[in-house]
């Protein structure tokens, strides 16, 4: 386990006379009764005594005082990947400590990292650094004593996110610290103490500062990690939201038909959808489902009969791909969460589609993201979940052989039926293959008779 390597490299480090613990995150975990995800050590060794005592380091951050020290790799992990020197180093470093030395930080002109790294002797300069109490504690795992200068056990125990030191100081010298606030503060189902989230309202518009790739992640854990609702909340609130994803904050206000959205207007419905997200929930569903709606802001009237959202999805793809190209998401992710845009309206059709229709529909690429973003929206809305049943019992229904068959002609038939290739290829293999999933044609035969029947030359 790693714990257990962590606590071999403290007690390596002592026994060669430095000083060393556990710091940060996991022992806030650890005292939460938590497993952490990762061990962090901190220690007045220099970067450069930590390689000599382990020889087998990544200097990674070398400059800042950071070097990783990977923990032995079991046997079937060392001859999966002997074969590449890449994967292998890759692996271990997933699966490897951070040990730092103690230092201060001089200066953040950049707002996001420090001009100058000063290394300490004294734990308490390197943690008067650091984001917030909860995160300042330093850990003796071979006594199990904790240290702690700033007061985190205190807010840990009254549920208290808190910044060590002055606040504007703290957000100044890191904007992404308001972000990791509100995430921790929605994770854990604590409060920000009145100063601090006093000094994120008054900064909120700097966090501009701070790349799109790492808001973007900030934002990915608020909506994965089971608390989403309670992060959206804290965000507008903190006016955070207005300036990170002002489509969203867009959303406030705009009212929806009381008998399809009882629960009020759009922004209050995807924080409802949102916390009936599964959990775990992956990247690309939680941000498909909080986007599901981006296009009704734009689209509001006020018709004669009803309030209307016309063409919302299609004008909704497109705000989804400018934000999914600003926050610069991978080809990948994009594609399904505009997928996921684009067609959860559809279900609503569910009932009327041709059987074709709806077996092209349900073998969608990762349908069980599509599947879990209308229950979620019919939970968050008039929570009739007939529709959603439907789909459970059509998918166990129908096997999958027929859900995707061997077609039955192919364009070289077509040509070889001394057709021309053109657009209207793709007209006449998708007729087909329609009445094949239809159970109409059965064979090649069937479907070539069928081919000079509905479309002759």
């Amino acid at each position: 386990m790693l714990k257990e390597f962590a606590t071999s490299i403290v007690q390596t480090l002592r026994q060669r006379g430095f000083q060393a613990y556990l710091v940060g995150g996991c022992v806030r975990d650890l005292l939460l009764g938590r497993e952490p995800k990762d061990y962090d050590v901190a220690t007045n060794a220099t970067p450069q005594q930590v390689m000599e005592t382990f020889p087998e380091t990544y200097a990674v951050g070398a400059q800042f005082g950071v070097v990783l020290v990977p923990a032995p790799a079991p046997a079937s992990t060392l001859q999966r990947d002997a074969a590449s020197d890449d994967s292998a180093e890759v692996s271990a470093k997933s699966n490897a400590i951070e040990v730092a030395t103690f230092r201060s930080d001089v200066g953040y002109s950049d707002g996001r990292h420090p001009d100058e790294v000063r290394l300490s002797l004294d734990p308490r300069e390197d943690v008067a650094r650091r984001d917030f109490t909860i995160n300042g504690m330093l850990l003796d795992p071979i006594n199990d004593e904790v240290l702690d200068f700033v007061g985190g056990r205190n807010d840990l125990e009254a549920g208290i996110i808190r910044t060590i030191g002055h606040p504007e100081e703290r957000f100044k010298e890191d904007k992404l610290r308001m972000l990791r606030a509100v995430r921790f503060a929605a994770r854990f189902e604590y409060t920000i103490e009145p100063a601090t989230f006093s000094a994120i309202q008054k900064l909120a518009d700097h966090i501009h500062v701070v790349s799109r790739e790492r808001v973007r992640d900030e934002l990915t854990r608020m909506l994965t990690e089971g608390h989403a609702r309670r992060a959206f909340q804290l965000l507008d609130q903190s006016g955070l939201l207005k300036s990170v994803l002002p489509e969203i904050a867009a959303m406030k206000g705009v009212e929806q038909p009381r008998e399809f959205h009882p629960e009020g207007d759009v922004f209050a419905h995807t924080l409802l959808l949102l916390e009936n997200l599964p959990n775990p929930c992956t990247l690309t569903l939680a941000w498909g489902a909080l986007l599901h709606d981006v296009g009704k802001p734009p689209t509001f009237r006020v018709a004669p009969d009803r309030i209307r959202f016309d063409n919302h999805v299609e004008v909704g793809v497109k705000i989804a791909e400018q934000i999914c190209l600003r926050l610069r998401f991978s080809n990948d992710d994009t594609e399904q969460i505009l997928a996921l845009v684009e067609n959860h309206m559809r279900f609503g059709h569910a009932t009327r589609m041709k059987e074709s229709t709806l077996k092209k529909f349900l073998r969608m690429p990762r349908f069980d993201e599509h599947l879990a973003l209308h229950r979620a929206d019919c939970l968050a809305s008039h929570g009739n979940l007939s529709t959603y049943e439907l789909i459970q019992q059509k998918r166990a229904e129908i096997p999958v052989a027929t859900m995707r068959p061997s077609p039955l002609v192919t364009g070289d038939d077509l040509i070889a039926d001394g057709r021309v290739p053109g657009p209207k290829f793709r007209e006449i293999l998708s007729a087909v293959e329609d009445a094949q999933l239809e159970g109409r044609l059965l064979s090649r035969d069937a479907a070539l008779a069928f081919v000079r029947r509905e479309f002759p030359l």
